[in-house]
């Protein structure tokens, strides 16, 4: 159940063209088709800034790179140990 509120001004014009997209959707209310387009422009836009694509070679690179390395040192260690108490993901 939803409980937090927002509350918005914006021009007639674009309130009638939401209210048509809404109602060819065949969505309920306004509301919920307002509710909708925020969550998923929200998730791409996190998904977008929280997450890296590179090229296969460059990964095919870095793989390379990590079955080659050895053990990890203790600074290394120490520094994982400190990203997973901050909250750093």
């Amino acid at each position: 159940m939803a409980t937090a509120r927002i509350d918005l001004r914006l021009d007639e014009e674009i309130k009638a063209k939401a209210e048509k997209a809404s109602t060819l959707l065949g969505l309920k209310s306004l509301t919920e088709y307002v509710v909708r387009l925020m969550d998923e422009d929200a998730t791409q836009v996190i998904q977008e800034h929280e997450s890296i694509q590179v090229k296969d070679s460059v990964f095919d690179e870095f793989m390379a790179a990590c079955d080659k390395a050895k053990a990890p040192n203790q600074a290394l260690m120490n520094a994982a140990k400190f990203t997973d108490e901050s909250g750093i993901k």
